[in-house]
């Protein structure tokens, strides 16, 4: 589905993966997901990636967020490759990954999600899967997607810090400014009124004086 906004249900899927056959929603259950795709297994940016995603799965655990990933090769080639990943962690033989990677050798899921990257082929002159980041939360729809280009490697930090800002505004009525990280303090919604802000944190309200007189950048200290 090209073309998936924020907000929709993200679709539901069947697929083979390194731990078996799945339905992507019964495999998500109540927790958090997130789907990252690769354009192709053995390829060097995907296994530093993958690599650094197995580092974190803690991380993604303690967050309740379940992980997979996509790669356009099958699930032979996906488990020899899973090896490489592990020896590149400079874990013990015979560990697994932490999360299932999907097959998808026809390309079928990366088309219907809109993952193909245009200008990067493979040597049969068929787009690779660019790297995509699809977080989903527990009602099942899509709360934030990022897309990189097939020749850039994506920030698992910054992914983490982002489920963060997700988590924390899904639950009380604040946004996070730039460069947020958890514990700092947090934006105070501007469809809500004075009186309002004023109860609903407690730890107080603090308005930033601007040229044109406006009230609207107000901050609290992270609820």
């Amino acid at each position: 589905m090209p073309g998936l906004l924020l907000g929709d249900v993200f679709p539901d899927f069947d697929a083979e993966t390194t731990t078996g056959k799945i339905q992507f929603h019964d495999f998500l259950g109540d927790s958090w997901g997130i789907l990252f795709s690769h354009p192709r297994d053995y390829t060097p940016v995907c296994t530093t990636e993958l690599g650094r995603a197995a580092k974190l799965s803690s991380e993604f655990t303690k967050r309740n967020v379940k992980m997979i990933a996509l790669s356009i090769d099958n699930v032979e080639d996906h488990c020899g490759w899973s090896k490489d990943i592990l020896a590149y962690n400079n874990e013990e033989p015979g560990c697994d990954l932490p999360f299932p990677i999907i097959a998808d050798s026809q390309r079928e899921l990366a088309v219907s999600l809109g993952m193909l990257d245009p200008d990067e082929k493979d040597k049969e002159g068929m787009p690779l899967t660019a790297r995509c980041v699809f977080i989903i939360g527990p009602d099942k729809k899509l709360k934030l997607s990022l897309l990189y280009p097939a020749t850039t490697g994506r920030n698992f930090d910054e992914i983490l810090r982002v489920i963060d800002s997700l988590q924390l505004t899904a639950q009380k009525r604040v946004a996070t400014p730039a460069d947020w990280k958890p514990g700092d303090r947090v934006m105070v919604l501007p469809n809500i009124p004075e009186d309002e802000a004023a109860s609903l944190f407690p730890a107080g309200v603090y308005k930033k004086d601007l040229p044109s007189g406006k009230k609207y950048l107000r901050y609290t200290p992270q609820p």
